[in-house]
């Protein structure tokens, strides 16, 4: 078992979507660790962004990602990195399968509904970003 850093994004949380998100995780067979609900400062959502601060896109999703409170969830099951990237489909909805927590809940490419993380080094950093080792169970 392992364990991944996931978001509800503020679109998500705004619209009411957020039980059905984690509903959707659980039943496929992810286990809750930590959570919390927050709304990121700009200093915090510019850190955990700072991957992408060349792209073209960081600046809309510094702001989107201050709009409005999010999740921010440890899950864990096997290979829960994969795994996860796969429940919660593609970035774009419009690509992602059927079935996948983005087909069902996001609203566009930029506002997806939830965060991922795409590896199983990036899953260690984005945790730690959030949750202390105190405040995660397992």
């Amino acid at each position: 078992m392992n364990q991944t850093l996931a978001i509800i994004k503020p679109d998500a949380t705004g619209n009411a979507r957020a039980g059905k998100i984690l509903s959707h995780l659980e039943s496929a067979g992810f286990a809750l660790r930590a959570a919390r609900m927050m709304t990121l400062t700009r200093a915090q959502a510019c850190s955990f962004y700072d991957v992408h601060r060349e792209r073209p896109f960081y600046g809309s999703l510094v702001d989107f990602m201050t709009s409005g409170p999010c999740i921010p969830m440890v899950l864990e099951s096997a290979d829960a990195v994969a795994r996860l990237r796969r429940v919660i489909g593609a970035t774009d909805p419009a690509e992602a399968e059927e079935g996948t927590v983005r087909s069902l809940y996001a609203e566009s490419k930029e506002r997806n509904a939830i965060h991922a993380s795409d590896s199983d080094r990036n899953a260690d950093r984005e945790i730690a970003f959030f949750f202390s080792e105190a405040e995660r169970l397992g």
